[in-house]
This record gives C-alpha cells, structure tokens and sequence, in this order.
C-alpha cells in the first residue's frame, strides 16, 4: 500500500517489472505534490511500459494538460496551487480522457463531488499498486470500447420519452438541452440504451464498463448511477427512467415519446 511517512525503498518492493521491450504503448499523466508517492507511481508506470509525465502542482498540470496527450490522468486534489477539483472542470471543458482521482480525501461527499464534477474514478489513499495499475488498464479499455462502439454499424440515436442519445457524437440531450456525462456515465447509460426494458445484473455492468478485475465493486457501480440519475431524472429518488432491482441490478426503462 501507498502510505505518507513509509520509506521509499520499503515501497519500492511490490513493483515488478515487466520482461521484454521497453515499447511505451500508453501515455499517462500524473498529478501529485508529493514527491515519495510521485516517485513509487512513476516507477510503477515505466515498470509496466507506460509513457508518462509528472506534474508536482496545478500550474504544471494546466500545462501539460495542454500539450501532452494522454490517454489517463491520475489526478491528486490536494495540490499545493490549484485544487485538483479545479483541474477537473478544466479538463472537462474541452476533453474526456479519462480521469482517475488518487487522493487522501475518504469521504464518501468528497468522491462524489469529484465524480459529479466529471472524474471517472476515485482510489483512496493509501492504495496499493497493483490495484491502480488494474484501474489504469480499465480506463483504457474503457477507452478502445469506446471506439469500437463509434465505429461498428449499430443503430446511430436512440430516444426515450425526452432523453435523446447521438451515438456518433456521444452527445445525450434532455428535452433538448445537452447533459455533460463523464466517460463512465456515458458508457453506463449507452449500455442500458442498447438494452432498453431487460435488467442488467450488477455482475455484467461491472465486466462491459469496469473491467473483469472490478466485478465485486459494486459501490463504484451505486455511485456511478446514482450520479447519473441526478443528470437525467427529473427525481432521482423516485427514478422513471432508470429502476433498481435490489441485489440484482438494474433496468432502463422505456418511456413514451415526446
């Protein structure tokens, strides 16, 4: 686990280095002030053949936000500058790569706010490594599934009472009004569209949108559409559109045209 105050050589010992080429397949931005965590994550990264930078505060962060493309931003809120939420609406503003806040904030208001304001996940510190790696490989496959979906010949809109899904521009609409989703909620809500009207057990969302490592976090998944329904429903406590099914999963359900 990364833990403050915890020798750096201590922690050092988990990581292992993958055999082969050093071929840097993936470009990771990380995000974090403090050094000895800094340090054990970017060892992490190269370890496993990630090309990345390392921004120390917000001013550096806004910077290489704008000219390095990563595919993953592993994102501290406590920087010594900018408050990493701050970062979070700036990178929403004109992308959506994928944002994976790491931080010592454990509050359950403090995840939400962050995954409201447009994250993708939220790993408490102290964190293990192998975990964060697991849920850096999530994001990009989230990120190839994504694609994939663009580019097969499915269905290109789907409608529902006043929601409005554009599938080739990934643009969701209510009664005509644009809603902003992260990639997580995006890609929950393009599931159950494709699925209107059938359950989906908690077991199958976590595999299509998470990942088969993260098939038992089902907390993730109760976040994830609770912070959905605020978007799309007009009373996320009495939900039309999407019904729980208590220990089972959930249903979107068809509404009557507009």
């Amino acid at each position: 686990m990364i833990r403050r105050g915890q020798p750096f050589t201590s922690r050092c010992r988990g990581i292992k280095r993958k055999k082969g080429r050093n071929i840097k397949t993936h470009r990771i931005l990380l995000v974090e002030d403090d050094l000895e965590v800094g340090k054990l994550v970017q060892m992490a990264l190269q370890a496993n053949d990630y090309g990345n930078e390392w921004a120390h505060n917000g001013s550096q962060a806004e910077t290489l936000i704008a000219s390095y493309r990563s595919e993953v931003i592993l994102l501290d809120l406590g920087l010594p500058d900018i408050d990493g939420t701050v970062i979070i609406q700036q990178v929403r503003q004109t992308s959506a790569t994928p944002i994976i806040v790491i931080s010592a904030r454990g509050e359950e208001s403090d995840k939400i706010n962050a995954l409201d304001l447009g994250a993708d996940d939220y790993l408490i510190k102290p964190f293990s490594v192998a975990e964060l790696l697991a849920r850096i490989r999530v994001a990009l496959r989230r990120n190839r599934y994504l694609v994939q979906q663009t580019a097969t010949p499915v269905a290109t809109q789907y409608s529902n009472g006043a929601l409005r899904i554009d599938y080739d521009a990934q643009v969701v609409t209510l009664s005509g009004t644009p809603i902003h989703l992260t990639a997580i909620e995006y890609a929950l809500l393009a599931e159950f569209s494709r699925n209107a009207d059938k359950v989906l057990t908690h077991h199958y969302l976590l595999t299509k949108i998470w990942g088969a490592e993260s098939t038992s976090d089902t907390s993730s998944l109760r976040v994830a559409v609770a912070t959905l329904r605020r978007k799309i429903e007009a009373a996320p406590n009495a939900p039309q559109f999407i019904q729980t099914y208590i220990g089972v999963g959930y249903r979107l359900v068809q509404q009557p045209e507009e």
